[in-house]
């Protein structure tokens, strides 16, 4: 069936059916003779119609191609000993004349035509033709037995034969209505079809041509017609389909959605509709969305469905597609409709209950499948073209009575320039009583503008919705259907006619006959509206009682000539537009917007007392991503996202994020609320742009929704407009607060938490694995803050950033950011890769290993196999800005070629060669380089590798901030004038030492702590405002044979984090002797610690096993942290894996933790049973440990760092 365009198809009140294309300006009449239809269902190739006399027609566009079906038979033969091959067959052989198989009997004469609509194009033929080659005479191809393999040639044991005959016939009712024989069972009472519904023809692997055509009988039931194809554009037979219930109406979508009305309001949804079962498996009924009105309409798209409740309001079904065709919620939309039609691209027509017209839904895009508003189509129609062509000439005939209209007053006409589009023209003159036109001969303008002023109202159109009250309502100024017609004739006769009130007759203020004072040629543009003159002579405006869009190809950048009233005077109008005046232009226009002010302000009055919809706007974004599966064996598969936001009245947004896939051959999905996301962070993966979604549950769990993108943009596209939305359901918006907690990933992403007032609760604290992190632009190693918003961090390239105080950046650039704070910000850093060897008694030293060896060029775990070819940057998004080179500044050192020796892998290595050295390894570096944004400056011109900030309660005033910093040589630095409107300080004070320096922290009342490179811990002394550099060091003993790495001074806990991941805690701190007197190990499986000016410590772990999976990288909270118990009692699992560092030095929620105390003095008394009776409400038991269940099998599912 061959496309005859883009078509709309409509039925008006009358049963005549109409056609407007999206390239024409009128609704054309259906060739159907004297048939009255009731529906109508199209398609592009073709349209299926129920009549008045509910008898079901197909009109089949016209071609090129002719519409041809091959009929075929075959003619069996035995041979016979006495007489050859003959007809006479054995008795077990298949008929003379059968089909292919020879099951069938299959006579010459046996065919007929299916229905009248067909016609022979030829006598029967034999088909000499056999595999591609020609037969001999004949036709015949011989095999030895039935059934077996034929061939062309003729053998000394080919004992039967057969060949085929061809007729083939033609569908000749094309470009008219064909009749399609009812379903007629003699043994039943007749049952008439009064709705059906085409689609199907885009069901996945469905052969091309293929449609599904659904009816619904008078009596309830569903009707399906069998093989309608592009070859039987009629079909072969009506098969009935089992339903709950009687069913009123039925929508068939362009794939598998099939939804359907019953007579009790609810709907029913066909499941399992695939190629191979295009009927489907099984009906699921959906209740309506209001119980007392139940539904009356639907139809259905690609990703959408529409309804129409018993109250006329219309409704938008959330969630729909091919995995869960039943939805999720439904959604009303502003407006009210008879009817809704979804056609192709999921564009929506609507028919007004209010006056009958085709309404059109704008805004309808793939991500916003909603749309915005409706729009009224206000073509006319094909048969008013002659009469429309005769009123203008009449009207232009007012040139021959001016005599009288030169004694009038003054013209002020606008010229082109001051024109209005062709929507807004209508509008702008009905609606305005220009100075010095509407007047008569008296000249009382101001009466003239009170009655215009009065008669305004009766020119608007039906109430429309305030926030859709736009073009559509505007168009239809100049198609009211209360207009009494005039009859043309007449109007010659009347010489004052330019005088006659047309805004009483037809709805628009009239031009006065002293506009035309000016003019030497005048016509009606000077006394009538443009569109107005259409309405004299003609019907008014067609009632449409159905509306069809399934073969109609219209999108949201499809340009429409639809919504604009022709005139047959605008090249007329044009030409007196060049007596308009610069300054009645001016005075015109000052007019119009006075007036149109006024509309807007009465039209607003009038709707306050409408309800408000249940949710106002509906906006999706769909894509195609790929999904670490959750089954074994887990690897990527390729599935379809949708995200819906929605705005409810009272402005607030929620987020669902559906994901669908396919397990078994079965269509299934899974979803999220985006208000129940705590995090979504980028993974890093050098072949992946993936990301991962965490919800409290999957924390938990250890087992984040991964996703990945084709591009990296895409991926910022998704994380963007997730993590914006997942802001805007939490009602986070702008910079982060100065008590925010940062955090960093192993990626160098920054996030961001606000901090509850019961996050340091002692009663009941909140999981930390309820947070919400959002990222925020930039890339960092380390991060530190205070509570009055100074946020400093240090880069992987040492270089020191400080934080402007903006939001946005990195993907969020453009989208949602701070503006004037963001700036470009860069981070380097080396890749590492090992080139290891073994020592050979023949060759020496090669890279030739035992098989049981590690890869010759690995990591430095020796377990993955990197190369310098197949080594790439740590993600896309970062760049190599070098080539590989030797590093020599390894641990351990090494000689002159870079080499370190030992007895073998892995073991100690050291510098030089000695005689029971078997094994060497070398490192290669290559630097990368990453280029981003964020709210950050640089802080030159020292290189930083670790950097503090002293934590303070808010209210706090000091002149200047203490901050403290080791340099990337080790040097330890002191930093001058940083105040929160000066966050950057003015210059370094130098603090000397003895030896490089690590770490340092500075915490309440000037406590200074640092670790040595060493391993060694020292405090520094008589550290004040007025001394800000301190006296001396003092060396604090560490812990027995440990080595520490890192030290945090909260107000007055000092806690450590030595080099095999044990966390300490200083005993016996006091103001008499803030050095401390011992050590207590607290936990272990850290790798990082942050002690806030609560005292509140907040870790990061290195491992910690979940339900599901393994995290490396963790973020956890100490509990039951008090005055008295400054250690805490357990720990508390957040968001991980792949976090790096932590920072709550801004966290001084004070006034929440006094409260606290306040209401729990009781579980003070016991700590212990208080803090285990709260765990056991989570389910965790108190740990004093970080525990973690070594389970390699388990760990290559995990996000690692």
């Amino acid at each position: 069936m061959t496309s005859s365009g883009s078509l709309l198809w409509a039925v008006d009140i009358f049963g005549r059916v109409y056609t407007l294309s999206t390239a024409g300006q009128y609704w054309e009449l259906c060739k159907n003779g004297q048939l009255e239809f009731k529906r109508v269902s199209a398609v592009k190739e073709c349209c299926w119609g129920i009549a008045c006399d509910h008898q079901v027609h197909v009109y089949v566009h016209s071609g090129d191609v002719p519409i041809r079906y091959q009929e075929e038979t075959y003619e069996n033969q035995r041979w016979n000993p006495v007489i050859g091959f003959c007809e006479k067959l054995l008795p077990s052989d298949r008929w003379q004349w059968s089909d292919v198989s020879g099951l069938k009997h299959q006579k010459l004469d046996s065919f007929a035509l299916p229905s009248p609509h067909w016609e022979w194009e030829s006598d029967w033929y034999v088909d000499e033709n056999f595999g591609g080659e020609p037969t001999e005479k004949g036709g015949w191809t011989y095999a030895i037995d039935f059934p077996a393999t034929y061939m062309k040639d003729k053998k000394w044991n080919s004992c039967v034969r057969r060949r085929r005959w061809i007729r083939y016939r033609r569908y000749k009712s094309r470009d008219c209505w064909a009749k399609i024989p009812s379903q007629e069972d003699p043994r039943q009472l007749p049952d008439p079809f009064n709705d059906l519904s085409v689609g199907g023809w885009e069901i996945t692997d469905e052969p091309a041509g293929r449609l599904s055509v659904w009816a619904v009988s008078l009596q309830g039931k569903v009707w399906y017609r069998e093989n309608v194809c592009h070859q039987n554009p009629e079909g072969s037979s009506w098969l009935s389909v089992g339903t709950p219930g009687e069913v009123v109406q039925i929508s068939c979508g362009p794939y598998d959605l099939l939804w359907a009305t019953l007579w009790e309001g609810q709907a029913i949804v066909r499941e399992g509709v695939d190629r191979s079962n295009p009927r489907g498996v099984s009906w699921t009924i959906v209740e309506p969305p209001v119980a007392e009105n139940g539904i009356s309409h639907v139809s259905v798209g690609v990703n959408v469905v529409w309804a129409v409740t018993k109250d006329n309001k219309v409704w938008f079904r959330r969630g729909v597609n091919s995995h869960n065709p039943c939805g999720t919620s439904w959604i009303e939309m502003v407006g009210e409709m008879m009817t809704v039609n979804v056609g192709l691209n999921d564009q929506v027509w609507g028919i007004s209950c209010e006056d009958r017209a085709v309404y059109f839904r704008q805004g309808v895009t793939p991500s916003e499948l909603s749309g915005k508003a409706w729009k009224a189509i206000v073509c006319g129609r094909d048969t008013d073209r002659s009469q429309t062509g005769s009123s203008t000439s009449l009207l232009s005939a007012g040139c021959f009575f001016t005599d009288d209209i030169k004694e009038q007053g003054g013209s002020s006409f606008r010229n082109d320039g001051d024109l209005p589009s062709d929507t807004e023209a209508p509008l702008a003159i009905a609606n305005t009583c220009i100075p010095g036109l509407a007047g008569s001969g008296d000249g009382n303008n101001e009466d003239s503008q009170a009655a215009d002023s009065q008669e305004t109202p009766a020119a608007d159109p039906a109430p429309t919705p305030p926030e859709e009250a736009g073009p559509a309502s505007e168009e239809s100024l100049a198609a009211d259907p209360e207009e009494p017609p005039s009859d043309p004739d007449s109007r010659p006769a009347e010489l004052q006619w330019t005088n006659i009130d047309l805004k009483e007759a037809g709805k628009a203020p009239a031009l006065s006959a002293g506009a035309l004072a000016e003019t030497s040629s005048l016509s009606s543009f000077g006394t009538l509206p443009p569109g107005v003159e259409d309405r004299y002579g003609t019907d008014e405006h067609p009632l449409w009682a159905w509306v069809s869009g399934g073969g109609c190809l219209a999108d949201s950048h499809t340009s429409l000539k639809w919504f604009a009233i022709q005139s047959g005077l605008s090249s007329v109008g044009q030409s007196l537009c060049l007596s308009i005046t610069p300054a009645q232009t001016a005075v015109w226009r000052k007019q119009i917007f006075q007036q149109l002010a006024e509309r807007t302000r009465r039209e607003l009055e009038s709707f306050r007392h409408y309800e408000q919809a249940v949710e106002q706007s509906v906006w999706v974004k769909t894509g195609t991503l790929q999904w670490w599966r959750t089954w074994k064996p887990y690897k990527w598969i390729d599935v379809r996202v949708a995200l819906e936001q929605f705005t409810g009245s009272d402005g607030t947004r929620d987020s669902i994020l559906f994901i669908y896939y396919v397990q078994m051959e079965e269509k299934k999905y899974l979803h999220v609320f985006l208000n129940e996301v705590t995090i979504l962070v980028p993974i890093l993966n050098e072949a992946k742009h993936s990301f991962a979604l965490y919800t409290p549950e999957r924390t938990k769990q250890r087992w984040p929704i991964r996703l990945a993108a084709a591009t990296e943009q895409e991926m910022h596209d998704w994380l963007a407009l997730l993590s914006i939305s997942c802001c805007e359901s939490r009602r986070i918006q702008g910079p982060p607060s100065p008590q925010a907690i940062w955090s960093v990933t192993c990626k160098g992403d920054l996030f961001v938490s606000e901090p509850t007032p019961d996050l340091e609760s002692t009663a009941q604290p909140l999981p930390c694995d309820q947070m919400f992190w959002r990222q925020i632009g930039g890339h960092l190693r380390v991060i530190e803050s205070n509570s009055h918003g100074i946020v400093w961090g240090v880069g992987y390239d040492h270089t020191a950033w400080v934080y402007t105080g903006g939001y946005g950046g990195g993907f969020f650039s453009g989208l949602a950011d701070g503006g004037d704070n963001v700036h470009a910000q860069s981070d380097a850093k080396n890749v590492y890769i090992y080139e290891n060897q073994r020592w050979n008694p023949v060759t020496g030293y090669s890279s030739r290993g035992l098989p049981t060896d590690r890869y010759m060029w690995s990591d430095a775990s020796g377990l993955q196999e990197c190369t310098k070819a197949n080594t790439k940057p740590p993600s896309p998004q970062w760049s190599w800005v070098s080539d590989w080179s030797i590093d020599f500044s390894v641990s351990g050192g090494t000689d002159r070629e870079g080499w370190q020796y030992a007895a073998d892998f892995p073991a100690s290595y050291h510098g030089h060669k000695t005689m029971k050295d078997f094994v060497r390894r070398r490192r290669w570096a290559r630097k990368c380089k990453i280029v981003t944004s964020g709210p950050w400056l640089e802080v030159p011109p020292i290189a930083l590798w670790d950097v503090s900030i002293i934590p303070e309660l808010p209210g706090t005033e000091q002149e200047c901030v203490a901050l403290w910093a080791i340099s990337d040589k080790g040097d330890v630095l002191c930093r001058l004038n940083v105040t929160p409107l000066n966050p950057a300080g003015s210059s370094w004070l130098h603090v000397g030492t003895d030896q490089p320096f690590i770490s340092v922290s500075i915490g309440g009342f000037y406590q200074v702590w640092a670790v040595a490179r060493d391993g060694s811990v020292f405090y520094r002394g008589s550290v004040s405002p007025q001394k800000p550099e301190g006296d001396c060091w003092y060396h604090i003993r560490a812990p027995p044979k440990q080595k520490i790495k890192q030290v945090s001074v909260g107000r007055t806990a000092v806690f450590v984090v030595d080099k095999n991941g044990n966390l300490w805690y200083r005993q016996g701190i006091t103001p008499n002797y803030p050095q401390g007197s011992s050590w207590e190990h607290i936990s272990n499986n850290v790798r990082k610690v942050s002690v806030g000016p609560l005292d509140q410590v907040w870790v990061i772990a290195d491992k910690v096993q979940g339900s599901h999976s393994l995290s490396c990288g963790t973020v956890c909270h100490r509990t039951g942290v008090q005055p008295m118990e400054p250690k805490g009692q357990s720990w508390d699992y957040g968001i991980g894996g792949g976090w790096d560092h932590i920072t709550v030095r801004g966290n001084a929620t004070e006034i929440s933790k006094r409260i606290s105390q306040e209401t729990v003095v009781e579980p003070l008394v016991e700590p212990n049973d208080s803090e285990a009776g709260g765990n056991e409400e989570r389910g965790d038991p108190p740990q004093s440990t970080l525990l973690v269940d070594e389970d390699p099998g388990v760990d290559r599912n995990a996000v690692h760092c």
